[in-house]
């Protein structure tokens, strides 16, 4: 069976206007934290990148950017003992 490229052009022209994940200009969409505050900073297991730290407003924890060998993707920030980083109890609903 032959394809040809008329039929290919429409979705290769889609697919060139879509935004990655993350990008774009979705005003509801976290933003890097400016600066980390002390209290936070102090308690940061190492080897989490700090320079690209958001707070995720679904759960209202703090994720950090990490760039692996295949993908760029957020991971939550933890604490040198394993526990996630949050501005909110655990378990507190969120209003939305």
């Amino acid at each position: 069976m032959k394809v040809h490229f008329f039929l290919l052009a429409p979705a290769l022209l889609l697919a060139a206007c879509a935004t990655p994940n993350g990008s774009g200009n979705d005003p509801m969409a976290p933003r890097p934290i400016e600066e980390l505050p002390e209290a936070v900073a102090a308690v940061v297991a190492p080897n989490q990148n700090l320079s690209q730290v958001r707070i995720m407003p679904d759960d209202g924890c703090y994720w950090y950017q990490w760039a692996g060998p295949v993908e760029t993707t957020y991971l939550p920030l933890r604490t040198r003992d394993g526990r996630m980083i949050c501005t909110r109890p655990e378990g507190e609903e969120v209003a939305g």
